[in-house]
């Protein structure tokens, strides 16, 4: 029979966060075995909440008894599992040969819990202070049943959001603005991202007569040496698709009238051209 220390299950009880508990976030386990092409943005939202990352196959599991988990919502339990590590995918530094986490699952008709006993499984997790061998799922569905694609992917994104050039993340409009050109029709619109660290991201979108309006992203001091737009399912993508609202808000016009009319066609232009956040039905 699987022992659970008391200490580290206190710890991982203490880490549940209080929406867990109290049914607001409700989200299923995606069936993994489903999806042969995972949604980008679904992993790239794992991969970026997620310090460590993991590779291991399910030792043992142990479904908790009611007192030691509170606040579960009717119709799920809650199970501590036992993986031994196959390969740390991301991690500040060595991690043990063995980990141990809670997960809240539903349970089935019969009002069973799922079996992964054996079962290869992708975590998303975080550390537990002071706790050896023991992790925190980041989100409840931070446990993904192992896929190619899956390990693929993550292995992709990791690369991606750890390289030296990888783009800050994107919080937000600082401004926009539209500059008309001497000819009729032609001029250029600017939009300024604000961003976690601060970094510079500017959209440039052009208009010249006789052509449709084409735009460019900077990651950089100098507006005027953009790149093309990003193509889907990079981390760049990502960072505009998923954050950029679908319209450009009043508050960050620098102008009125036609000029701002035309900031905002040339918005819409950069959201149409990325395309939907895809997360495979999660919000």
């Amino acid at each position: 029979m699987l022992h659970v220390p008391k200490t580290a299950l206190a710890a991982l009880l203490a880490l549940i966060p209080a929406s867990a508990l109290n049914g607001q976030q409700r989200l299923p386990i995606p069936p993994e075995s489903a999806l042969p092409t995972p949604p980008y943005a679904d992993y790239a939202d794992l991969v970026v909440a997620a310090p460590v990352i993991i590779d291991a196959t399910v030792r043992s599991e142990l479904r908790l008894k009611p007192i030691d988990a509170p606040g579960l919502p009717p119709g799920e339990a809650r199970l501590y599992i036992e993986a031994d590590v196959m390969a740390l995918i991301r991690g500040p530094g060595a991690v043990a040969t063995r980990v141990g986490y809670t997960i809240d699952v539903p349970l089935n008709a019969q009002g069973r819990p799922p079996r992964y006993r054996k079962s290869r499984v992708l975590l998303f997790a975080r550390g537990v202070a002071g706790t050896v061998g023991q992790v925190q799922l980041v989100r409840r569905d931070g446990q993904r049943g192992w896929t190619p694609g899956g390990d693929a992917l993550t292995r992709q994104i990791v690369r991606e959001t750890l390289a030296p050039d990888a783009p800050p993340t994107v919080t937000g409009i600082g401004n926009a603005f539209h500059t008309p050109g001497t000819i009729p029709g032609e001029g250029a619109t600017q939009i300024f991202l604000s961003t976690a660290d601060g970094r510079p991201i500017s959209l440039g979108i052009v208009r010249q007569n006789g052509q449709p309006p084409h735009w460019s992203v900077a990651l950089g001091e100098v507006v005027g040496e953009g790149n093309p737009p990003p193509p889907r399912d990079t981390l760049l993508w990502y960072r505009l698709a998923c954050t950029l609202p679908p319209t450009l808000p009043d508050a960050v016009l620098t102008s009125n009238g036609p000029d701002a009319e035309i900031a905002r066609q040339d918005y819409a232009l950069v959201v149409q051209t990325l395309g939907t956040c895809d997360r495979g039905g999660r919000p």
